[in-house]
């Protein structure tokens, strides 16, 4: 079960107390103050691995809490400082405060982590209030309190190419004939749920990421369908290819089925529409669709885009294609301001 998006709430732990203590030994009359410090509280840490490839966890378990410090003793003994309590995530985990919407995090690297709630201070004891006029001190100090919150955590998937494409359109068929990804294939809308990665391999030693994305529907932007589902994780992908169905089976017009998906990839904004893009003819093995083909090969022309007609089954034009994204990968990632999210 893929799941993208959880609540949980966190807990640290409180600092310990300060001892008040005095040393009480035979035949020593003036002990002074011996009172240990508090011990401080574990923190609560979120942290990516590259494990995971989902929050499914954080689901059934929603509260995390750290122990409190221990508090301190006589015979200047010190509380124990309480373990942190880590929470392992997903690369590509956003974290942001649930009350305030404030995003505090975003983890795209293996190990990176990130404190999302603070343990108290341990407080001092008797012992550290000594000095030359107060050799009795009584005075200690309380641990301080501890961090609280509800966080949201949202997962984008971290790839180079965004497939695109409105339902049944060929994606899943497309990232399992160039990846050895194995996503569920059928022939009615809406056959991929959740997002699936392929690795695609190209020249002597290249390799890319594929994500194939739910199908893309009219008001996606507004949540319609799978729509943020959907959105949400091509913020990372750094080129887009836009599928469309040119079969004579196809719901719609080929022009008007892609300038669909730009109208909703425009409206959901952060700058998805300045992402390099190209275009992708499917179903090419099916008869009856040259006029289809023609029509969206006149429209890419005169805008100047760059068309690839091409059949996952029969695997026509795949090469050509695999070997024009891997390039622009490379050239994306040589590129000193990348295109990210």
């Amino acid at each position: 079960m893929f799941v993208d998006e959880v609540r949980i709430f966190v807990k640290a732990g409180r600092g310990g107390d300060g001892a008040c203590s005095f040393r009480r030994e035979k035949y020593v009359p003036h002990g002074g103050p011996d009172g240990g410090d508090g011990g401080n509280g574990g923190n609560v840490v979120v942290a990516a691995s590259r494990r995971l490839t989902t929050l499914l966890d954080l689901r059934y378990q929603q509260h995390y809490k750290a122990k409190p410090g221990g508090p301190g003793k006589g015979s200047n003994r010190h509380g124990r400082t309480a373990p942190d309590v880590i929470i392992p995530v997903p690369i590509g985990t956003v974290i942001a405060d649930d009350t305030t919407g404030e995003v505090l995090a975003d983890l795209t690297a293996e190990g990176q982590s990130y404190i999302v709630a603070r343990g108290g201070r341990g407080g001092r004891g008797n012992a550290q209030f000594a000095t030359s006029t107060n050799r009795v001190p009584t005075q200690t100090e309380p641990g301080t309190a501890e961090e609280d919150r509800w966080l949201r955590l949202e997962l984008k998937l971290l790839a180079d190419i965004g497939l695109v494409g409105l339902p049944n359109a060929g994606k899943s068929t497309l990232i399992a004939a160039i990846s050895s990804a194995r996503p569920k294939i059928a022939d009615y809308p809406f056959t991929t749920l959740t997002p699936n990665l392929g690795v695609v391999r190209w020249g002597e030693d290249g390799s890319f990421v594929v994500a194939d994305i739910p199908g893309l529907i009219e008001g996606a932007h507004e949540g319609k369908g799978l729509g943020f589902q959907f959105l949400r994780h091509i913020e990372r992908t750094s080129f887009l290819l836009h599928l469309v169905d040119i079969s004579e089976w196809a719901p719609e017009d080929p022009v008007v089925s892609f300038e669909a998906m730009r109208k909703e990839v425009a409206a959901y904004g952060n700058n998805l529409t300045a992402r390099p893009f190209a275009v992708a003819g499917t179903k090419l093995d099916i008869s009856g669709n040259q006029e289809r083909l023609d029509q969206l090969r006149t429209y890419c022309k005169r805008r100047r885009l760059r068309l690839f007609p091409i059949s996952a089954v029969t695997r026509e034009g795949l090469d050509t294609l695999v070997s024009f994204l891997g390039k622009r990968v490379d050239a994306l990632r040589r590129a000193p301001c990348a295109t990210s999210s």
